[in-house]
């Protein structure tokens, strides 16, 4: 199915972290990096990409207070609409779902990658505006071994694709994607779409499009902040 053109862009973030694995009481995507909390840093990026992108921001319900201290604190009016989120991922991303009320193509970002490229963020919308969908991903640099039956073996990395956000899709066929009951092994919206057995387009991500998830990754993001150009 090939969208139609000219459809309005639409960005779920999700943004449901608690900062277990930091040791944490804050959760992570308000963590700040070089002075400004990373969720922030995520939403301006969207908007670096393209202005006209709508930004649906998935929180969980006893976050939003904090989050709207945040942007008092920090001055920040990007504009975007806070939407409740689930108690997992998959429902987080269905409530943001219900909220968009058009024909459009919806991306899906995790809240805690900031440094997504305003290459990958509008390419990934192009091909899903013309091929239903577009998933960003990159081929791992490291050797990869598979555990096969008690034993390990070396696999051909060429075929490895590490998997990365925005993933982008016809509302249409995201919206049907999340009607259906969830299951565990959605793991993210590609894997939630290809139920319904449709096939994958996968694009060329970015290195830096690092998802924050523990304290060196807060020491490599500042040292990006710096040095992390589109």
């Amino acid at each position: 199915m090939q969208c139609l053109s000219s459809k309005p862009r639409y960005m779920i973030v999700v943004a449901g972290g608690k900062g277990l694995r930091f040791g944490s009481s804050i959760p992570k995507q308000f963590l700040p990096i070089a002075g400004k909390p990373i969720l922030m840093r995520t939403l301006e990026k969207i908007k670096q990409a393209d202005a006209l992108i709508k930004i649906v921001l998935v929180l969980p319900k006893e976050h939003q207070d904090y989050w709207l201290l945040l942007c008092n604190e920090y001055s920040f009016d990007l504009e975007h609409k806070i939407v409740e989120g689930g108690d997992e991922r998959f429902f987080s991303v269905k409530n943001g779902l219900d909220c968009i009320n058009e024909e459009s193509i919806i991306g899906v970002h995790d809240g805690v990658r900031p440094f997504v490229s305003s290459k990958v963020i509008n390419n990934c919308f192009e091909v899903a505006q013309n091929n239903n969908n577009a998933i960003p991903a990159i081929k791992p640099i490291e050797t990869v071994r598979i555990k096969v039956d008690e034993r390990t073996q070396t696999f051909d990395r060429n075929n490895v694709y590490l998997i990365q956000t925005p993933q982008c899709f016809c509302s249409r066929t995201l919206k049907n994607a999340y009607s259906q009951c969830f299951d565990e092994r959605f793991t993210d919206d590609a894997s939630v779409v290809e139920a319904l057995g449709v096939e994958m387009n996968i694009i060329e991500g970015n290195r830096e499009n690092i998802k924050i998830t523990n304290q060196l990754d807060i020491i490599y993001a500042e040292t990006l902040i710096n040095e992390f150009k589109d």
